[in-house]
Order: C-alpha cells, then sequence, then structure tokens
C-alpha cells in the first residue's frame, strides 16, 4: 500500500502533465485560426481579459493587499517587458508559420535559459550541458536553413519569443525567493491588458459572438493549462514533467496537418528532434544533484501567461502558486 500510492500519484501527475500540454497545444491552434483575421493585439486583449479573472481570482484569495507591493520593482519591470514582448511575438508567429515550426523554434528557450543562468545566476555549466546547447542552437538553424529559405517576420517573432522568453524564466528564479508568485503573475498580466486597449482601437475589427467566445475559450485555456501543471508539479518530480512539454510539437503537427493543410519537411522535423534531444539531455544533466544547483530549467519548465513562474513547489522559498507564503502571512 505504500509503494502503491506514490506510483499512483507519479502517474496522475504525467497524465496531468500531458493533458495540459494538450491544451497549450490546442490554444494556440486558436489563436492562429483567430489570426487569419483579427491583428494579434486584438485576440492578445480579449484572450488575456477573459482570462484574467480566473487567474486573479486563485492567485488573490490567499493573498493580503499589502503583499502585491513587489520587492523588486526593476527586476519586475523587466520581468513584465519580457512578458509583454514574449505573448506578442509568440502569437504573432503562431499566426504567420506552420505550428510545428513556430515550436520547432520555441523550444529552444530552455537551452537559452541554461546559457543565460551562467551570467545572471551564478550557475555553473559544464562541457557537457554547453555541447548540448550548442547542439540545440544547431538544430535551430536546421529549422532555418539562411539562405535555402525565405526567412519571415514570424522566424524573428518566435526567436525573440525563445529569448524573451528565457530571460522572464531566469528573473523569476532570480527573484523568485523574495516575491509572492501574485506580484510575478498579475503585473504582467495586467500591463499586456493595458497596453493591448492602448493598442486595440487602431487594429480592432467587430467579432462576431462565436469568434469572441473563442477568444473567450483561449484566456480559460491558459489558466487551465497552467493549473493542471501546477497540479501535476505536486505530485511528481520536474524531471518527469518537463520532457513532456515536448509533446506539444506533436500535437502542433496534427492539428497543422488536420485543419491548416500543414506538412512539415524533413528539416523541420530533424532540427525539431535535435532540439527535443539536447532539451531532454540538459533536464536530464540538471536532474543530477552534483552537476547543477540552480536547476534553471527544472523550475522554469512552462513559458505561458506566467512565463517562466516557478510551478514546482519545491522551487521557491515561497512555493509554488497559489500556495500562502510562510514569511508573508495574510492578516
Amino acid at each position: 500500500m505504500t509503494t502503491a500510492a506514490p506510483q499512483t500519484s507519479q502517474r496522475t501527475g504525467i497524465l496531468l502533465a500531458i493533458a495540459a500540454f494538450a491544451v497549450f497545444a490546442s490554444h494556440d491552434a486558436l489563436i492562429k485560426y483567430l489570426g487569419g483575421s483579427y491583428a494579434v493585439f486584438q485576440i492578445m486583449f480579449f484572450s488575456v481579459m477573459f482570462g484574467f479573472p480566473p487567474i486573479a481570482l486563485s492567485m488573490s484569495a490567499a493573498s493580503a493587499l499589502d503583499n502585491f507591493r513587489p520587492h523588486h520593482p526593476w527586476w519586475l519591470a523587466a520581468r513584465t517587458l519580457c512578458t509583454v514582448v514574449g505573448m506578442a511575438c509568440g502569437f504573432y508567429a503562431f499566426t504567420t508559420l506552420p505550428l510545428a515550426e513556430a515550436y520547432a523554434i520555441l523550444f529552444a528557450t530552455p537551452l537559452l535559459v541554461t546559457a543565460l543562468s551562467v551570467p545572471m545566476l551564478g550557475e555553473v555549466v559544464r562541457l557537457r550541458r554547453w555541447i548540448a546547447i550548442l547542439v540545440g542552437l544547431l538544430g535551430v538553424m536546421i529549422v532555418l536553413r539562411p539562405g535555402t529559405t525565405e526567412l519571415a517576420l514570424g522566424h524573428a517573432a518566435a526567436l525573440i519569443a525563445a529569448i524573451v522568453g528565457a530571460l522572464a524564466s531566469i528573473i523569476v528564479r532570480k527573484v523568485g525567493p523574495d516575491e509572492r508568485s501574485a506580484v510575478l503573475v498579475l503585473y504582467p498580466l495586467t500591463t499586456t491588458m493595458v497596453c493591448m486597449a492602448v493598442v486595440l482601437p487602431f487594429v480592432y475589427v467587430p467579432m462576431p459572438l462565436q469568434d469572441l467566445g473563442l477568444t473567450a475559450v483561449i484566456g480559460i485555456m491558459a489558466f487551465m493549462g497552467q493549473f493542471a501543471i501546477i497540479s501535476a508539479f505536486k505530485r511528481t518530480s520536474a524531471t518527469l514533467i518537463a520532457p513532456m512539454q515536448y509533446s506539444q510539437i506533436l500535437w502542433a503537427t496534427l492539428f497543422g496537418m488536420l485543419f491548416f493543410d500543414e506538412f512539415p519537411d524533413i528539416w523541420v522535423a530533424v532540427g525539431a528532434a535535435v532540439i527535443i534531444a539536447s532539451g531532454i539531455y540538459i533536464v536530464l544533466r540538471e536532474s543530477k544533484e552534483a552537476v547543477s544547483d540552480e536547476k534553471p530549467v527544472l523550475r522554469t519548465t512552462n513559458y505561458r501567461y506566467f512565463s517562466g513562474l516557478s510551478t514546482d513547489p519545491r522551487g521557491s522559498k515561497r512555493g509554488g502558486i497559489f500556495k500562502r507564503s510562510k514569511k508573508s502571512p495574510t492578516r
């Protein structure tokens, strides 16, 4: 009985992670569908507007008002900028590139997290992980094939989204022990909605009720997916969950073929395989206690609206999302 319960919990955690990443892939497919008719800024505004209430309610329920004051305002401002830029670039990449191709480029984020952890976190990255990073970046070059294929703004957007997503993740690892999860999430989300509201009048196209409903589905999916990831982390280790994010490219390929007539060529498949193999290798290396102290990739597995927020309850002194801090109790 004592061994069966942990095994059941672990299986549940893995299934929750797989389900979460399937939800995220569906989320991105809906963005692509709406991108054929509306500007990215309009899609972002309504999806964040509809997704904001459940996120805000979930996070503010266990927080006193004074707990929303940031301890590191400049780092929070940098993270907020990364969130706004990353979301805009990610949404644009999904609307202009084949889904599988966009994912292949965005999967470079964990490689960049590892590289940036050296100057920003003081992490010691030894030769094997540096080789994995270089091999993964080679995989990105295989996908892009500069000089042989026409590179578009969507490719640049996906690369920028990967870079700022990695920066946001590292910032959270750097200031996470001192900041509440609510601060790290709600400030960037609020800023994103305000920025999109400013731009919206210049790009707005009237939306039928069906399309407006789809933007609500996108926002709710972001919340549901993140909640499932958090639940997964509570049941099993980050080492098992982190590789599951690569299952998104399978969903992306399927959705691309079924709904958008997208058939990835052999080079996208090869490049994606190289990137995924490098990312999984880094995860496995980080799981060894003697190799990595900060474990930046394992503790920043997902990069969605929460954009790098550590969802591992064991990865921060303040615990995971929705968990009350012992240092700053509510009054």
